[in-house]
């Protein structure tokens, strides 16, 4: 893998320089002890409980997310150059989800094909209209970076529906304080561990006629969510409900939780369940997961939602490639961290030149997520490169390309010992009266030797992200 960027080493024998202290203190380290602190790791995860569900996977629903204890480590300077492209972005994506359920600006100057966001799956033309607090629609954005080389970070993808990872974020830090409490004596790392209570600030934000103590509460579509442990994680450490859709009603458009001591009206719901779920009146009757009258709630201004419905028509990746115009159209800048070059299949010469480049591009559903429906073109058969095809030329408009980029690369222990593995980030941004976050994210590690996927839910596991302060 020398022709990565490797976090750790300028050189096979030089250390980078924020890396060095790391580095010293795990030469001390005697090998039987690094395993024995990995074993007390994983069985501290599994008393904690810390799974995730891997969808269609017959060898069992549950599954440990395998945790690193190699942190990946940033200095300040690039921290912060991430932060303002991180906070540029996310302030243009709320711009631009504003605009499109009111004004329509963009569409009309021509920057964004009003066809590419009117006939997308997930727009939502009941929202148009509506008025949500402080104009906010997407409150908690887990945005996905990676690096190229120094200094050159590119955006993969907005994710601004319900993201999921922080909980892992703050029990891998939770974890590596506690196996190894001295290293965090001699390394300056930026604590993590206020996000619930920042992100519990921002959602009182998000309460329609503000209050001095508006109840909250988090939706979650039940235990068999991939995502579940997070949902509860979550609501814990906030000190809020955990609810179920069968949990609340709505009354006069009102939001109502049912209690032991009788009905308590919600004033904000941070919502884990996907639009299509969250009121069966208003999208899929069939669901159970959701709250009839919902919707209605929502638009009488009576009930705030986090992150607000409709938000999936700004992080679908048809529409990625028409960040950096946001940026410009908003904001009237530059955009700070890149995108990575996208081929969007819809256009005749994209899709010519990815089906004649297949076995080097990445190739993506628009709607996917999770690792899932993706051709990595230099990791798959000519088989599974011909299916593609086929797949591509029946529905273009359902797929976008990307060159397959040079990940960096972080020292990982492996069952051979200490290898190089792909990494990426997700830093989690937070918007209400100003736009937060914590220093840091969840690094997600590439196990398998050479592969580039990095979700949890493809056998991708996680390590401690350290921002360091000096």
């Amino acid at each position: 893998m020398s022709n990565f960027y490797d976090e750790m080493y300028s050189t096979a024998a030089t250390v980078r320089p924020h890396y060095q202290a790391f580095a010293d203190w795990l030469a001390q380290q005697p090998p039987h002890l690094i395993d024995q602190k990995r074993a007390e790791a994983e069985l501290n995860f599994q008393r904690v409980g810390i799974t995730f569900a891997v969808y269609g996977d017959n060898a069992g629903k549950e599954r440990l997310i395998p945790f690193d204890i190699i942190p990946r480590v940033i200095n300040a300077a690039e921290w912060a150059k991430l932060q303002a492209g991180l906070v540029q972005r996310v302030t243009a994506l709320n711009r631009f989800l504003h605009d499109v359920y009111h004004d329509q600006n963009i569409l009309k100057a021509g920057v964004i094909p009003a066809e590419q966001i009117l006939n997308n799956a997930q727009y939502r033309p009941a929202m148009q209209g509506v008025k949500v607090p402080l104009d906010i629609y997407a409150h908690i954005a887990g945005v996905d970076i990676v690096r190229a080389g120094e200094g050159e970070f590119y955006v993969l993808e907005d994710n601004l529906r319900v993201p999921s990872g922080v909980s892992y974020m703050l029990e891998n830090r939770k974890m590596m304080m506690r196996l190894f409490p001295a290293l965090f004596a001699s390394n300056r790392v930026a604590p993590v561990d206020h996000y619930p209570d920042l992100l519990l600030d921002n959602l009182r934000t998000v309460a329609p006629h503000g209050g001095d103590d508006p109840t909250v509460v988090v939706l979650t579509p039940g235990m068999h969510n991939s995502a579940y442990f997070e949902h509860a994680f979550l609501a814990q450490q906030m000190g809020v409900a955990l609810v179920q859709g069968q949990d609340l009603y709505v009354s006069n458009d009102t939001v109502y939780m049912r209690t032991t001591r009788g009905p308590k009206q919600v004033d904000v719901i941070y919502r884990r369940i996907d639009d299509d779920y969250l009121d069966p009146r208003a999208f899929r009757p069939e669901s159970t997961l959701g709250v009839p009258g919902l919707l209605d709630a929502v638009r009488a201004g009576r009930v705030g939602l986090a992150n607000a419905i409709g938000t999936g028509v700004a992080d679908d990746k048809s529409i990625y490639p028409f960040v950096p115009d946001m940026i410009e159209f908003y904001l009237g800048e530059k955009p700070i961290l890149n995108n990575v070059p996208t081929y969007q299949c819809r256009k005749k010469e994209h899709l010519d030149y990815t089906l004649a480049n297949l076995p080097q591009l990445v190739v993506k559903e628009v709607h996917g997520a999770g690792g899932y429906g993706m051709l990595v073109g230099p990791a798959s058969t000519t088989a599974e490169i011909e299916d593609f095809r086929r797949r591509l030329l029946a529905n273009p408009d359902g797929y976008i390309a990307q060159p397959t980029l040079a990940l960096s690369a972080c020292p990982t222990y492996v069952e051979s010992g200490i290898a190089p593995r792909h990494i990426d980030l997700r830093p989690f941004v937070l918007s209400g009266k100003s736009v937060s976050m914590v220093p840091g994210g969840l690094t997600r590690v590439a196990l398998q030797e050479g592969s580039l996927v990095v979700n949890s839910s493809q056998g991708g596991g996680t390590k401690d992200t350290w921002i360091l302060e000096n």
